[in-house]
């Protein structure tokens, strides 16, 4: 299968270098070529030659497919909940276990399928997640659920085997039937690194493993975490101070703050990528950015939770991978990816003018940022011998009237409200004229609405606290 994306209007071919002169790298006319699940070629010059599938891209912006570097997909289930609307992180946390733990497996595989319907239609293309929940109620094999989901709908997928193992009774924050014991954790690890990591160029399932944070398990499973990747060559992913209560957490449980706590655990590396990262001080940025980590920005959640402003213009200075997060869409109530870089920009411009972000900066932390904290270097550029993951937006939209002096910046400036008009994964059109290919979306919302009631209606019965209004 061959496709032609034949004289964009803009294209942005992306450099690996954050601060490179023409960081966008781009191109008016000409064409992008396709062939089975690589790019071929790209460039202002005219294409010589046919495609199985020609688009018409006189009018669009094409940029890479974007890359979403956090979320939790099964929290599509508790999208605003009445109970947390006002909650800072541990209240809204302490709230939504008690519903979570209802979450079967087949409401797992629905919330899946709904989270990454959102992030298609906000033109992502590769997207992790980090599944920390398994509700002793529920199977085992949670995130084959995911995986499935994922097979299904065509993204590219980075799970994360995600974990909780220090429950209420052992001083932390989780239920203790949300829980598992250790051993558990790591044979289960085990068992999906050989069944669907797949470390090729251009794989569409690749595992990387995740504790849920300093406060749901024990130090032991995370120097054991870094083993494994290390033993395994995987990335590995955890939270990293979101909050002010994380950080005192850490230091009264374990006498230093949660960047040298996870530096004494082993996770200070190239193959770590960490959520949230607000309260990192200069030293740690420098020390981060000498380590190569990655950073995933989830600026609305940040905003929800009222956590924090993180502070992405030193990072990116002190050369950490920095990539943008919708994060759980119980904090942040959306998947939504252009929502999510226009807000990272629009929230940077409430600090000092010298740490602002612009529009090219936040594009990149989208697609380029994002491969090299999920540790690719596979996605992310529409160059030659990349996989063709790649996102189309038509211009003619009422919200960019007048907004086209910059295209690519005005994706970043102006709200959209339609989705992406074309994405492309692995050389396959999953979207075409804004709708998401073989899929009933109305059967979709009627069945992960009939199971988010459910358990609110459970937890409620159970708890005795007002979830709806």
């Amino acid at each position: 299968m061959s496709i032609l994306i034949k004289s964009p209007l803009l294209c942005c071919r992306m450099k690996e270098d954050v601060h490179a002169a023409d960081v966008l790298d781009t191109f008016s006319g000409g064409h992008i070529y396709v062939e089975n699940n690589t790019i071929i070629s790209a460039g202002p010059e005219e294409f010589q030659g046919t495609a199985d599938q020609v688009i018409d891209a006189s009018r669009m912006l094409v940029l890479p497919g974007l890359v979403n570097t956090h979320h939790h997909f099964f929290q599509t289930l508790t999208r605003n909940i009445y109970a947390t609307q006002k909650s800072e992180l541990f209240d809204w946390l302490i709230t939504n276990y008690e519903i979570w733990r209802g979450i079967s497996g087949e409401a797992f595989y629905i919330s899946a399928k709904t989270a990454i319907t959102e992030l298609l239609k906000s033109g992502c293309t590769t997207t992790s997640d980090h599944l920390y929940l398994f509700p002793q109620s529920a199977e085992t094999t949670l995130i084959d659920r995911e995986i499935e989901a994922a097979n299904d709908m065509g993204i590219r997928f980075q799970p994360t085997r995600g974990s909780m193992s220090l429950g209420k009774k052992e001083g932390g924050l989780p239920p203790d039937d949300v829980i598992q014991t250790e051993a558990q954790i790591i044979d289960d690890t085990y068992r999906l690194i050989r069944q669907y990591h797949d470390d090729s160029f251009g794989a569409m399932s690749r595992i990387s493993l995740a504790p849920c944070s300093p406060f749901s398990v024990t130090p032991d499973l995370m120097k054991e975490t870094a083993r494994i990747a290390g033993e395994h060559h995987l990335q590995i992913h955890t939270h990293l101070a979101e909050t002010q209560d994380e950080e005192d957490f850490c230091l009264q449980k374990m006498g230093m703050r949660p960047f040298d706590f996870m530096e004494s655990v082993n996770w200070i590396n190239k193959n770590a990528w960490f959520a949230h990262s607000i309260y990192l001080n200069d030293k740690e940025i420098q020390k981060g950015g000498q380590a190569g980590i990655g950073v995933a920005h989830c600026p609305s959640s940040n905003m929800r939770l009222g956590s924090g402003i993180a502070r992405i213009r030193e990072m990116l200075d002190a050369g950490i991978n920095v990539g943008i997060g919708v994060d759980g869409s119980a904090s942040n109530d959306a998947s939504n990816m252009l929502l999510e870089m226009r807000n990272a920009m629009l929230l940077s411009r409430l600090r000092e003018p010298r740490y602002w972000l612009g529009a090219e900066e936040v594009l990149w932390m989208a697609t380029v940022g994002g491969a090299l904290a999920l540790g690719r270097d596979d996605i992310g550029q529409i160059q030659p011998g990349k996989c063709a993951d790649i996102t189309m937006i038509s211009l003619d939209r009422i919200e960019y009237a007048g907004a086209q002096h910059d295209p690519a910046a005005a994706i970043v400036f102006c709200a959209t409200m339609a989705p992406v008009d074309w994405v492309i994964v692995n050389g396959r059109v999953v979207v075409e004229n804004r709708q998401v290919c073989g899929l009933n979306e109305s059967k979709l919302i009627h069945d992960h609405q009939q199971i988010s009631d459910e358990l609110a209606i459970q937890a409620e019965s159970e708890t005795g606290k007002k979830l709806r209004r």
